[in-house]
């Protein structure tokens, strides 16, 4: 290997490393981090369980505008610009929701930190993939989106050892200086998008607008099935008498198993086909969701945390290399597309689901709702694989 070849996989190892890190950061740190502080806040604020279930929502909320305004625009510079700050954003943002017990500037905290997301998911994936392909590099973001477990497991791992010692607020002020570790390698280490701009005079072909709909709706039940575990799930066990103080450890092993799930179904994909994988992703989701309500047990909700780790992940990254491969000329608008709507849904859900728990006293309710909606996304999947369209 020469000295060239070295350099330029020493550049590769930072540049993924950076688009992990700003996942970490962006998307672990200033938005998962609010599930596993959840009960704390709960029992050491005033923050009841409906208003719980609307943070979680003005967080997503946030998040949709993030991806809306991303896919709005083609400057290449606004956007390296916009994922600057929203690292930056991500930071300040966690610290400051433990300097404050205002519901108001909760809320507003929450929002910002969804728009600062957008940098995890949407604009360094984007930044990272044209970096490997313009480097000859196998253009898969498998690593990358191991960021999204790693960032379950490791701010769930901090939240652990903090819980012996501090109270909420000292909790979110740690996190976010905790962040400036991820913060340093996602900011200095990110390839800055290349400004040129390939144009081709082939049309663009697009799915029947049918398709496309059933498609959309298939995978906005899917974000319900997912933020509604993912922003309750630590409370709903903390809740059960056997599971009491082991909440954040279970959120810690759902991290771990989402670590490594986008390689093994992309496995099970390439065998078995895309949809046909989504609808066993689908399924064990569901399954996962409910097993809380049958069962108490520590080993059965170790085994659903470890299901749902190991299908959320793999469900977006199914789902976004589904619709990239229908959409070959322009897969980022057709991706910003589903992700607005799976965002959409994730902004009802929540507070649906703070609701149904303050109103029954449990989220048995919820939870059954959310397992219900994953059953009609499996319904729209199958609509899909038999469109005329699929087949084709």
């Amino acid at each position: 290997m020469t000295h060239h070849d070295s350099a330029i996989q020493f550049q590769r190892i930072k540049v993924i490393t950076a688009g992990i890190c700003a996942v970490i950061l962006a998307v672990g740190i200033a938005r998962f981090s609010y599930t596993p502080f959840l009960p704390l806040m709960l029992n050491q604020t005033d923050l009841s369980l409906v208003n719980s279930g609307w943070l979680a929502t003005f967080n997503y909320i946030g998040y949709l505008l993030g991806v809306v305004l991303v896919s709005f625009t083609n400057n290449l510079v606004f956007k390296f610009r916009f994922y600057q700050w929203c690292l930056v954003i991500a930071v300040l943002s966690t610290i400051a929701m433990g300097m404050t017990t205002e519901l108001y500037r909760w809320v507003i905290l929450r929002f910002i930190a969804g728009i600062s997301g957008t940098a995890g998911v949407i604009l360094s994936s984007g930044f990272v993939l044209s970096w490997l392909k313009h480097h000859q590099f196998k253009p898969e973001l498998g690593l990358h989106f191991m960021g999204l477990g790693l960032g379950i497991a490791i701010p769930g791992s901090a939240v652990v050892l903090m819980n012996h010692f501090l109270p909420w607020d000292s909790q979110w002020i740690v996190m976010g200086l905790f962040g400036i570790l991820f913060f340093i390698p996602a900011w200095f280490w990110i390839p800055q998008p290349q400004l040129t701009q390939h144009k081709t005079s082939q049309p663009l072909i697009e799915p029947p607008r049918s398709w496309m709909i059933k498609l959309i709706l298939a995978y906005a039940c899917a974000g319900v099935g997912y933020v509604v575990s993912a922003t309750f799930i630590v409370a709903i066990l903390e809740e059960m008498p056997q599971l009491s103080g082991k909440g954040d450890w279970i959120w810690v092993i759902l991290g771990l198993a989402a670590a490594p799930a986008c390689f093994l179904w992309d496995k099970v994909a390439n065998k078995f086909g895309e949809l046909n994988t989504l609808l066993l992703t689908y399924a064990l989701q569901m399954v996962a969701v409910i097993m809380p309500v049958l069962s108490d047990s520590l080993i059965t909700n170790l085994i659903a945390a470890a299901i749902f780790g190991g299908t959320f992940t793999g469900i977006v990254s199914l789902m976004l290399t589904f619709i990239g491969h229908k959409f070959p000329l322009n897969p980022a608008k057709a991706m910003a597309r589903l992700t607005i709507c799976y965002g959409t849904a994730q902004i009802i859900a929540p507070a649906a689901a703070g609701y149904l728990a303050s109103y029954y006293g449990n989220y048995h309710v919820a939870l059954w709702a959310t397992a219900l909606v994953m059953l009609v996304g499996m319904g729209f999947l199958i609509a899909v694989k038999q469109d005329k369209f699929t087949r084709a």
